[in-house]
This record gives structure tokens, sequence and C-alpha cells, in this order.
């Protein structure tokens, strides 16, 4: 038996939410949990561009 045959937890039954910015579907990472409601950025690149555009 091969590690990648193991898998651990199931990402299909975690929430998702679109980026804002570029439209990119981001899970729920443990990191966000205590702040999952005011995240709108996949990425710091695209927290930059948007703050760019305004």
């Amino acid at each position: 038996m091969n590690n990648q045959s193991i898998f651990k937890g199931n990402k299909s039954h975690l929430p998702t939410k679109l980026c804002t910015c570029c439209g990119l579907t981001m899970a729920w990472r443990k990191s966000w949990a205590k702040n999952w409601d005011s995240i709108k950025y996949c990425s710091d690149k695209c927290r930059k561009l948007s703050k760019a555009h305004q």
C-alpha cells in the first residue's frame, strides 16, 4: 500500500468561496477558521492588485 492511496479527510465537504479579484474558488483552511467570513482574496497577489485598482 502506498501513501497516495491513503487520503485523510475529504476536501469536497469543506466550504468554498470565490476570490473577489480573480474569481478562483478557495477552499476553507484551518488557518482561516477564525476569520473565514472576512476572507476575500485567494493570495497576497490578488490582495495587492485589488488595492492598486482602488
